[in-house]
């Protein structure tokens, strides 16, 4: 006699003993990963944060970088959100190759990334000489800083928003179509809307990098303090001569990731929401 289904559903003790086999590399990667957070956070909270946080360096470097990453965002989002919705919506040659750009510099390491910045853009490089005769100088400047932050964060703005485009429904567009809607139109009356909240998370997820760039800000823009120095690279500094200082900036970016993580969650969970 073949058991019954109910006889070969596993009982929840059985299931308890089943995933104890899972947990002991589960809580040593959650203990890799979690502790030296946790332990940060306890040496700024118990440390003399006050102090950690009111260096004259900390307020200039923090002034900076959110300086420096909201423009960095504007532009990421002009330039971002027109691409974004293209390859959303069009098929086109070459399209294969647009993306493999975009993605590029996901994977690529920043150190890279500033090499590549400075050999185009440095005073040597490909457009040194026509940027130079037009009296324009990049290299080591904010304007070097705004640039490393678009190029880094750029593409995680323009994956999230094209995903949201993609998601949205066939129908809602042929019946805008219908209604003779032009391009225009139902790129901003329907799309975006539709799409805000993957555009939101790109949007947190884009600044959240900018913030904490290092590697190509450091090659391209230099580490001039109150010009270029940004709060990864007092952090570096800081870890050299001035231990305190590192630790304050380490807290305020830790914080700041929490917090960005928090953000796109809680869009997430909205999100699935309105579709569930």
């Amino acid at each position: 006699m073949r058991p019954t289904r109910a006889a070969r559903r596993p009982t929840g003790h059985s299931r308890t003993r089943d995933a104890f086999w899972f947990l002991p590399p589960a809580v040593l990667l959650i203990g890799l990963l979690g502790v030296p957070m946790l332990g940060l956070i306890w040496v700024a909270v118990t440390g003399d944060l006050g102090t950690y946080l009111s260096d004259p360096q900390v307020h200039a470097a923090v002034r900076l970088s959110l300086t420096t990453s909201l423009i960095a965002m504007v532009v990421i989002v002009v330039t971002g959100l027109p691409l974004a919705y293209v390859l959303a919506r069009w098929q086109f040659p070459g399209r294969s190759v647009v993306t493999l750009l975009i993605d590029l510099p996901i994977v690529l390491p920043p150190m890279v990334a500033g090499i590549a910045l400075l050999e185009v853009f440095g005073r040597n490089g490909l457009l040194g000489a026509p940027l130079s005769a037009l009296g324009i100088t990049l290299p080591f400047t904010t304007t070097a800083v705004v640039i490393s932050q678009v190029f880094v964060a750029g593409p995680f703005f323009v994956r999230a928003a094209r995903l949201g485009f993609e998601e949205v429904d066939p129908h809602i567009r042929e019946a805008a179509r219908v209604d003779k809607a032009s391009e225009v139109l139902l790129f901003w009356h329907i799309m975006v809307p539709i799409a805000r909240r993957a555009i939101l998370s790109g949007v947190v997820l884009a600044w959240a990098r900018a913030l904490g760039e290092f590697g190509a800000t450091l090659f391209f823009a230099g580490n001039r303090e109150g010009v270029t120095q940004t709060m990864p690279l007092a952090i570096f500094i800081g870890f050299e001569s001035n231990l305190a200082l590192a630790v304050g900036l380490s807290f305020v970016l830790l914080m700041v990731s929490i917090a960005v993580l928090l953000v796109v969650g809680l869009l997430g969970n909205r999100r699935d929401l309105n579709t569930g």
